[in-house]
């Protein structure tokens, strides 16, 4: 009998140096985002609700993004996110892009104390042209421009139930203040001092507050064309005596106006109370019956508000 045959298999190695999977072509980055997508990889926050090749578009585009800037395809997709369509930074990842550049002599970031004040702050120096800055962002800079949280809860609009909800604050500026001055810091600071590398891209937080006010700011509705006049059918002769006045064409209801007019009465409040006059005065729920963006875009101003208000109480 015969001994089985053994079969030649390679021998396992051990220490070698892993290198990432860089693709080269559009083709090759297509297939690594697919992978990506399929194996469950890719970051919600990048795809949202797309599915598809409409989500490994997605996926592929920020593998690109991450390319122009130096960083490897799954570095990319953990440094990226998409906010109203374009692309952003973490804050990490802003930094990382920078210190990868080689052009860096040095970048430290932090945050302070000073007379009761919280400052982030970041430095850093290029080694090409010797120029250095350093940017601080106070708690002060915060407050005035509506960052600041100081209350562990908040009210928020539910839009399934149609009503407002006291629920505890997610929001970073709460639970991370000092992480956040230093990252503001460092996005300001870094974009000046190394707009050549980072290619304009903003970091999370930025475009986040920038699509807000952008949401806000974008409210008029489209105006619909109206529909051409019909000719009277044949043999039928309108009588001048009889014949209908043309109606006046309905003008669309100036969101604008409205929601500047919010702002402008929530402005001169200076209690909770007072801001829930006139948010009953304005009545929103009943302006905005069954249009709920602009019903959230009304329940924004009015948090921003509210707000401001504990920021001031606070101080």
């Amino acid at each position: 009998m015969n001994a089985p045959l053994k079969q030649n298999l390679p021998a396992l190695a051990g220490g070698g140096h892993v290198m990432a999977i860089v693709p080269q072509t559009f083709e090759e980055t297509f297939r690594v985002a697919k992978a990506v997508y399929l194996g469950g990889l890719a970051p919600s926050a990048l795809i949202g609700k797309l599915e598809g090749d409409a989500a490994i578009s997605a996926v592929t585009v920020a593998i690109m993004s991450g390319a122009e800037l130096g960083l490897k395809p799954m570095v990319a997709l953990r440094s990226f996110t998409v906010i109203n369509g374009k692309p952003a930074l973490y804050g990490d990842g802003l930094i990382n892009i920078v210190r990868q550049s080689g052009k860096v002599t040095y970048l430290r970031t932090g945050c302070e104390i000073r007379d009761g004040q919280m400052i982030g702050w970041c430095e850093a120096k290029r080694n090409d042209t010797d120029e250095d800055k350093r940017v601080e962002f106070s708690q002060e800079d915060a407050v005035r421009a509506g960052l600041w949280q100081t209350e562990a809860v908040v009210t928020k609009w539910n839009k399934w139930d149609k009503k407002n909800e006291q629920k505890p604050n997610d929001s970073p500026w709460w639970r991370f203040p000092q992480r956040m001055l230093a990252w503001r810091a460092a996005g300001y600071c870094l974009r000046e001092l190394f707009g050549d590398v980072l290619g304009g891209i903003r970091d999370e937080y930025e475009a986040r507050e920038i699509a807000d006010a952008e949401e806000i700011r974008d409210i008029t509705p489209r105006k619909e064309p109206p529909a051409p006049p019909m000719p009277p059918d044949e043999g039928v002769t309108i009588d001048a005596a009889t014949e209908p006045e043309p109606q006046r064409e309905e003008q669309p209801f100036d969101s604008t106006g409205y929601f500047e007019a919010m702002e402008t009465a929530l402005a001169g409040a200076n209690d909770e109370a007072t801001v829930e006059e006139i948010w009953t005065d304005l009545d929103p729920d009943g302006t905005f019956d069954g249009d709920d963006e602009s019903r959230g875009i009304a329940q924004k101003i009015k948090d921003r508000r509210l707000s401001q208000i504990n920021s001031e109480i606070g101080g």
